[in-house]
């Protein structure tokens, strides 16, 4: 729960300055020539959409742990794909990723039986 929490919210920065910079960059084309973008409506979705996965997977943690497994897998490939992996994405592309697999490997919180 708490990775993903963290994830979130380290996304939701990352996911500001990704926005932003396509934005500014669709209004200025002159600043696009330093750090040119191959795909700015990934970026954009993933800006908004992964740190809400992440959040959304860490609060859903303790009654779905496997779904939220799977939002959590989402938002890192999310993050990856969007942004790739940088000082400034590898630890909630990490935190997201690991929590995700811990929620998939988890049993049914506070019992005993796995989801499989």
């Amino acid at each position: 729960m708490v990775l993903g929490l963290i994830a979130g919210l380290m996304g939701i920065f990352v996911g500001l300055f990704g926005f932003g910079y396509s934005e500014l960059a669709a209004a200025r084309p002159e600043v696009n020539k330093f750090f040119s973008l191959e795909n700015p409506s990934l970026i954009r979705f993933a800006s908004f959409v992964a740190p809400l996965l992440a959040i959304a997977g860490g609060a859903m943690a303790k009654a779905r742990a496997l779904w939220d497994g799977g939002l959590m897998l989402l938002a890192a490939a999310l993050f990856y794909f969007g942004f790739g992996f940088n000082v400034g994405t590898m630890f909630p592309i990490g935190f997201a990723a690991l929590g995700g697999l811990l929620g998939i490997a988890a049993g049914k919180p506070d019992e005993p039986k796995a989801h499989f």
